[in-house]
């Protein structure tokens, strides 16, 4: 029988597997009303993860990697708006 951690852990990788696939149909998308459904889906499911995650944090189930400094963060934000 599955444990409540790794229910949560499941779930929490389903939903970002359901994310990572609303980003690429959203960009590929032509039909405006279609691609604005979508994008509800999406934001809905992005706050079901934010929720989970933060209740996965609390019982322990989940332990995120170290917090980025604070000059990595300004080099990577950088990077990526000279690119734009």
């Amino acid at each position: 029988m599955l444990q409540e951690k790794d229910m949560v852990s499941d779930y929490l990788s389903d939903i970002n597997t359901s994310l990572s696939t609303y980003a690429q149909v959203i960009s590929q998308c032509d039909n405006q009303a279609l691609r604005n459904a979508i994008i509800q889906i999406r934001n809905a499911d992005e706050q079901k993860q934010w929720e989970l995650y933060q209740a996965a944090l609390q019982h322990n189930y989940y332990t995120p990697a170290s917090q980025a400094e604070e000059q990595d963060v300004q080099q990577v934000k950088q990077q990526f708006t000279q690119g734009s």
